[in-house]
């Protein structure tokens, strides 16, 4: 059963969506035998690009501290087309919805001005001590929604 996609009204609609997003130079350990990006490789992606878009907010401090540090919840890839060694990637990033404690992000890889897919996932701001989920500081979430014009 093929899943709907989260790709909205269309990849174009969707993509001007994004505001941030950071070049990927693709190395030759994260291909396979055909030249491929290996599947994994992408999560990795997105993790590199979850990372920059909060140190680019300066967010670090509140969100990954030694008493709090968010954490993935789920995270999913649509493979929408071959990404290869030398393809010029570019990965986008945004938070698309922000909750109490959690928050969902969106990636988009682009080569050529083409969507080779497409990722979504939460992740959830964790109480160290208690391994509990704690509110994400209303500073964090100002500057977010700010940056994403949230209403």
């Amino acid at each position: 059963m093929r899943k709907e996609s989260f790709v909205q009204p269309d990849p174009q609609s969707w993509l001007s969506k994004f505001q941030f997003s950071i070049p990927i130079k693709v190395r030759y350990c994260e291909t396979d035998l055909l030249g491929h990006v290996n599947n994994v490789s992408y999560f990795m992606y997105f993790e590199q690009g979850r990372i920059e878009y909060f140190e680019n907010l300066g967010l670090t401090d509140d969100l990954f501290s030694d008493e709090q540090v968010s954490v993935v919840a789920d995270l999913e890839c649509q493979y929408l087309a071959q990404i290869y060694l030398r393809d010029p990637l570019k990965l986008y990033i945004r938070v698309a919805r922000i909750g109490r404690s959690s928050m969902d992000i969106e990636y988009a890889l682009v080569a050529n001005e083409e969507l080779k897919a497409a990722g979504r996932g939460a992740i959830v701001l964790m109480d160290t001590k208690t391994g509990k989920s704690t509110p994400i500081p209303d500073s964090a979430r100002e500057v977010i929604r700010s940056y994403e014009r949230m209403a």
